[in-house]
């Protein structure tokens, strides 16, 4: 570490063995007699650039400039010049003579003229990235006359260097002195090794060695002059190589040429100086100039600003040259949304940047600036971190989603704000699939089985949505546990009408996982009941279930006819009539908090439709588009605070929640519903409403359910047992031990009759009816369609 410390402190070292650096190949140009080689660190592979000079004399005049060199660039610190990481000087014997070479590390650039090939840039864009380049030169050649008073001697292209950013940066101070303008008496030399520059680049005092001239010019004569060379070789794209060349003025741009001319007066006192050229000249204000300098003093920026700018910027990096944008555009902005300094719109040019990136380059720079984003506190930036999951979802890792992701996403499922909570829960569609069945069985599932208690009806039935979109990564015993009891307690007995809709299609897409005496015994009882539901579209998609399980059942008989064993325990998931996409039912939710019109589910074929797992049959939940209230605002949400209960943005419209209960409007929705409890139902559906909240006796060839879903069930608040036990506080209830036999015969088992644990009671005695069991003066039970809410005991208004 000492040898290293001296080395950086006195320039010098013992020799090549010792620079931590590994030197590759060299570049086809550099500046002088320098020789410029891409490099590597040897501890971390990080890139370098490495510049060397070699000499057989120690006191050659080259290494002495190079000396000079390495000394001025270690001490002059500035953004537009080239960054000085290390130098060693190292002594090597060849043959008789020793051979010294200076070597020097810095940040890894490339020469600008080979820069320029590779970028290919033309026109207008050319013209764009000259111009920022320029005026990146220009601060530099500023800042060493004007602040340091200093003397560069030697701007040209072969003294210009380019970063992996795209930003130039100026070196080859190997003739860089101080400007002696303070004693005009001194004859002498004012440049030390200005013999170093070609005459080609020297103006007309530099060449005739007029010193006192040169100490009675400004300190920035000598270097506005070489910033006309510069210009002149950019444009031209030709190596100076007589000063008379630089009287060609057809390649320069026409806003530039005044200024060009004025760089090269034959008068030194009249040269523009370089803060002036940047102050007034028309060229340096263009398109590309302006967003990155608007990036590079963000900070003292105020909010409008910022505002203004983010919501621009997707549009204006369009125009932009591609490169520009991805090297150094992307990474500003990426270090200002991980900063804090950027506003929630600028997430959104983020990702449209990003998706011009190709996998790899993106998993690398763009997606650890979001993965720090799901820590942060503002809202707006979750908001639109959740909105656009899909565009960069895919390439989180499940590691990653699993231990940095989900556990800030988790936090939206109890958020106040709906909007929120609807947003966290739709993210799960992409996120879930990673996470780790640990996580899923004791967090995910957890906030879910709140979520199907919600307030608001859209999360209640995108929830069931959700779980028959990821019934495929949940393991077989937590499915058991899990979803029959989540889709028949819960989502068939919504009061809601879409959600029992959504609970019948997610019984469909889940099929495969039940065996048929669970579809014979607690799937059709509770579906066939909704074959009367007040909503059509319920009726609809209740009567295409009951096709599809009694099928089901047919096919699982004709086997067992015919002795084929096979595949008997599991049934088969077919595709409805109405076979769209397992996708977001609708979102209730709206921008003022004010409840919006209820309209039935969105149709399945909306281009909003989530494409559910492979091995989940597809399907939707339709009803006629005639009666879909679409949302009219445009605001951008991502972009501001959140509303109490903003309008979703999937594209299904707003859709009333139905959760107030206030009457004023007569387009509710719901006036052609009649009150549950006025009709009486039929002795047959009492029977079958009764045994759907009476336990099923489970043949015994079948495995038992767990004992965790047999417990009473519980209120519609979600207690902390139910918390523990998911769904399964909510199974049917443990039969009491004083409780009649369901069936007259004791020894008839339910393997002998599969319906007798859900069959009507027989009559005590052949001349009462059946309903004459009951206590004198009680009504029978109103059938109800699901559990009620707490807080919810209308019945007409939802």
């Amino acid at each position: 570490m000492l040898k290293f410390l001296k080395g950086v402190v006195g320039g010098s070292g013992t020799g090549v063995k010792d620079l931590p650096y590994n030197i590759g190949e060299p570049y086809s140009s550099a500046w002088g007699s320098w020789l410029h080689c891409r490099g590597t660190s040897k501890d971390d592979g990080s890139p370098v650039s490495i510049f060397s000079l070699s000499g057989n004399n120690p006191q050659d005049g080259h290494l002495a400039a190079g000396r000079n060199g390495v000394k001025r660039l270690r001490t002059v610190r500035h953004p537009n010049i080239l960054s000085f990481l290390h130098s060693t000087e190292a002594e090597v014997s060849d043959g008789a003579t020793m051979k010294v070479t200076i070597y020097i590390v810095t940040e890894p650039v490339m020469p600008l003229s080979e820069k320029i090939k590779e970028l290919g840039l033309e026109g207008t864009q050319r013209d764009e990235y000259y111009a920022w380049g320029l005026n990146q030169i220009a601060k530099a050649v500023s800042f060493l006359n004007n602040d340091c008073k200093l003397v560069h001697a030697n701007v040209c292209v072969a003294s210009v260097v380019v970063t992996q950013t795209l930003d130039w940066k100026l070196h080859a101070f190997d003739v860089l002195s101080e400007f002696d303008g303070n004693n005009p008496s001194a004859s002498g030399p004012m440049l030390q090794y200005e013999w170093l520059v070609g005459t080609q680049y020297k103006p007309m005092e530099l060449v005739k060695s007029d010193w006192a001239a040169i100490r009675k010019s400004p300190p920035w004569a000598i270097d506005s002059w070489g910033l006309g060379c510069l210009i002149y070789e950019l444009f031209s794209g030709m190596k100076l190589s007589r000063t008379e060349e630089l009287r060609n003025t057809a390649s320069i741009p026409k806003s530039l040429l005044p200024d060009y001319q004025r760089l090269l007066s034959s008068m030194p006192s009249r040269r523009m100086n370089t803060s002036k050229l940047l102050e007034n000249s028309e060229y340096f204000q263009n398109k590309l100039v302006d967003t990155i300098h608007f990036m590079e003093i963000l900070n003292l920026k105020d909010s409008v600003e910022k505002d203004t700018f983010f919501r621009k910027l997707p549009n204006l990096a369009e125009q932009l040259p591609r490169q520009i944008v991805l090297k150094k555009l992307l990474p500003l902005l990426a270090s200002a949304l991980e900063f804090g300094s950027a506003a929630a719109p600028a997430l959104a040019a983020l990702l449209k940047m990003g998706s011009w990136l190709p996998t790899e380059e993106f998993s690398s720079k763009v997606l650890p600036t979001i993965v720090k984003l799901f820590a942060s506190n503002d809202r707006a930036i979750r908001v639109g971190l959740l909105q656009h999951i899909d565009q960069y979802g895919e390439s989180l890792s499940a590691q990653i989603v699993d231990e940095q992701v989900y556990p800030h996403v988790a936090t939206g499922f109890s958020d106040t704000s709906a909007f929120l909570r609807e947003l966290t829960l739709k993210s799960m569609l992409i996120l879930a699939p990673k996470l780790s069945q640990r996580t899923i069985s004791a967090s995910l599932l957890k906030y879910l089985s709140k979520l199907q208690v919600d307030e608001e009806p859209a999360i209640r039935t995108n929830t069931t949505i959700l779980l028959g979109n990821i019934a495929s990564h949940l393991n077989e015993g937590t499915r058991k546990r899990v979803l029959i009891n989540a889709f028949t307690v819960r989502a068939l007995r919504d009061t809601f009408s879409p959600a029992r809709g959504a609970g019948i299609m997610a019984l469909c897409a889940t099929s495969s996982y039940y065996d048929t005496t669970e579809i014979a015994t607690r799937i059709l009882p509770n579906v066939v009941v909704l074959t009367i539901d007040p909503d059509s579209d319920v009726r609809s998609k209740a009567f295409q279930a009951v096709d599809q399980f009694l099928l089901l059942l047919k096919q699982y008989y004709e086997k067992t006819s015919s002795g084929d064993t096979t595949g008997m325990s599991t049934g088969t998931s077919l595709d409805l009539g109405n076979a769209g996409l397992l996708g977001w039912a609708m979102s209730s939710l709206t921008l003022k908090g004010k409840p919006s019109e209820q309209a039935p589910v969105a149709t399945a074929n909306s281009s909003t439709t989530l494409t559910s797992s492979a091995s989940t049959p597809s399907f939707g939940v339709e009803t006629p588009s005639t009666t879909m209230v679409h949302a009219t605002s445009s605001t951008d949400l991502s972009d501001q605070p959140v509303p109490v209960s903003p309008t979703s943005t999937d594209g299904w419209g707003e859709v009333e929640n139905g959760i107030h209960e206030e009457h004023g409007s007569d387009k509710d929705g719901w006036d052609d519903i009649e009150p549950l409890e006025e009709p009486k139902p039929s002795p047959v559906l009492a029977n079958i409403q009764a045994a759907q909240k009476r336990p099923v006796s489970q043949p015994v060839s079948h495995s038992k359910p767990p004992a965790t879903s047999l417990r009473p069930k519980s209120a519609v608040k979600v207690t902390k047992d139910e918390d523990d036990d998911l769904w399964g506080s909510i199974a049917a209830p443990v039969p009491k031990s004083a409780s009649k036999p369901m069936t007259v015969k004791p020894a008839v088992t339910a393997d002998d009759d599969p319906w007798a644990a859900i069959a009507a009671p027989l009559p005590t005695t052949t001349a009462k009816p059946l309903s004459s069991s009951r206590i004198r003066g009680a009504k029978p039970a109103a059938p109800k369609l699901g559990a009620q809410r707490i807080n919810r005991t209308s019945s007409s208004g939802v």
